[in-house]
């Protein structure tokens, strides 16, 4: 599957390409004013009705976020999200008619950037593209790649190596630890991890988070008693230990 496409700001001059939203919606009811909506707002939509149209779609295309329906008629779309996490790091909001908060934290798991429950505005799914646009292309100020302790952490090229190891993480593993190494030596409330990690508009449990941090221990080798990369500060959030790195 092929990256996104930088649909950010443009140089001088230049115009930024159309953001392709691919829709993955069975229900005309749902898909024809989406579309309209959705070219009104500036974006490129693209329907797929079924979960295989969606999977093939996105293979051939250059798509910039997925809308996608959890109730397809060929399938369950977080089995879509889960095919579509292995290939790429498309942004995805799930849309569904499912809004217990369990449902959340396995979208969330999943791979799925933002979730949203019907019945819904368009306005608010159009504003929620937006956010996750925002996010994926936004500048970052922080330098090319953090070291501390026996950890390197290359932000651009995505890669983390612990005593000379590459570790293997997930997007939203790597996306974490970042977060944290952009602070490293600092708490990073669990408000704000969660606001730049997954979902600005994002309100109710952080159990993801907690979840996440478990996952992204293990493969650091911390010790859950006492770990020595990533610290619990009680009821406020986490902290990446700034240690000096080790002796050649």
């Amino acid at each position: 599957m092929q990256p996104t496409r930088d649909v950010s700001k443009p140089g001088p001059g230049a115009r930024a390409p159309v953001p392709r939203v691919l829709l993955v919606e069975d229900e005309e009811s749902i898909v024809t004013p989406f579309v309209r909506a959705l070219a009104r707002n500036g974006f490129e939509p693209i329907v797929a009705r079924t979960a295989a149209e969606a999977l093939r779609t996105a293979g051939a295309s250059e798509i910039d976020v997925v809308l996608l329906d959890l109730g397809l008629p060929d399938g369950d779309g977080r089995d879509v999200c889960r095919e579509l996490r292995r290939e790429s790091d498309v942004p995805i909001i799930m849309l569904t008619a499912r809004g217990t908060e369990t449902d959340k934290i396995v979208g969330l798991e999943l791979g799925a950037d933002d979730y949203v429950v019907k019945p819904f505005a368009i306005d608010e799914v159009i504003a929620r593209i937006r956010a996750v646009l925002r996010r994926y292309h936004r500048p970052e100020a922080a330098p090319d790649s953090v070291s501390t302790g026996d950890l390197r952490i290359d932000l651009a090229a995505r890669r983390v190596w612990r005593s000379g190891d590459e570790l293997k993480l997930t997007r939203k593993e790597f996306d974490l630890l970042a977060r944290l190494a952009a602070d490293a030596g600092n708490v990073v409330s669990r408000e704000a991890l969660m606001s730049d990690v997954w979902d600005e508009n994002w309100f109710g449990s952080t159990k993801t988070l907690d979840v996440h941090v478990a996952w992204l221990r293990k493969k650091l080798g911390d010790d859950p008693v006492g770990p020595a990369h990533i610290e619990t500060v009680r009821g406020v959030g986490f902290r990446l230990v700034a240690t000096p790195e080790p002796a050649p």
